[in-house]
């Protein structure tokens, strides 16, 4: 999945030079001052969806824009792997702790070319940084200690030795009341291409870099090694409005 997202990072920089050769002379009245954007994530340290977005914007001048943000994202060990039990329910083994990011961040974007109305594609180049909150919940599992006993708890690799043992995850949210809290930092840069046709309506995708440290090494994985700082490319749907 790197190398996917990384072969599109390269794609969509070098269709920035096609953009700008078709974009010079069709721009016109495409102004506006505020949007409102939702998005969906996919990021190389996430799962199928890596998260979800917000993204408020607001003009600056004629090419530029302020914006504030928030992420929700899942942040997994990039040797997390699925197995499936004896009763056919899906697991990670060695995992013992999720991590949520919450992302509060404050930006600036450069429209690089602008679209005309109902066509054509805008380019704009964007950076962000601000606090984030990661929230550690232990990742629970079903484990058999006999033929007719099972036990819920933290996966632990001091007892939960053998993965044939186990017969499951635990339950949704279980654990998040024991969940631990570290502080950090996140930054990123992207590129954002948006083809929405209509001067209200937003449809974009942003594809650029993500970085996050936190004032701790976070455990998701206790048997290898484990890390502060997290990196990824990443992916991200775009859909909203503006007026």
């Amino acid at each position: 999945m790197t190398h996917i997202l990384k072969s599109l990072f390269a794609f969509f920089l070098s269709f920035i030079t096609v953009a700008a050769y078709a974009q010079r002379q069709e721009a016109g009245d495409y102004e506006y001052d505020k949007e409102v954007l939702f998005g969906i994530n996919k990021n190389t340290n996430g799962g199928l969806i890596g998260g979800f977005s917000l993204k408020l914007g607001y003009r600056m001048d004629e090419d530029k824009f302020q914006f504030f943000g928030l992420d929700l994202a899942n942040v997994k060990h990039p040797k997390e792997v699925r197995y499936q039990s004896i009763l056919g329910n899906s697991y990670i083994f060695g995992k013992s702790n999720y991590l949520y990011s919450v992302r509060p961040y404050y930006g600036r974007e450069l429209i690089v070319f602008k679209k005309a109305p109902q066509q054509g594609v805008q380019v704009s180049l964007l950076g962000a940084v601000g606090p984030s909150l990661g929230i550690i919940a232990p990742y629970y599992i079903e484990y058999a200690i006999s033929r007719v006993e099972t036990v819920r708890m933290q996966y632990d690799p001091e007892v939960n030795q053998s993965r044939f043992n186990i017969l499951g995850p635990g339950r949704v949210f279980e654990g998040l009341g024991q969940s631990e809290i570290a502080f950090g930092l996140n930054a990123k840069a992207a590129v954002n291409f948006e083809f929405g046709v209509f001067k209200s309506n937003v449809t974009a995708v942003e594809l650029g870099y993500q970085f996050e440290g936190f004032n701790r090494e976070i455990v998701l994985m206790p048997t290898t090694d484990n890390r502060q700082l997290f990196q990824s490319v990443y992916f991200t749907f775009f859909y909203g409005f503006r007026k």
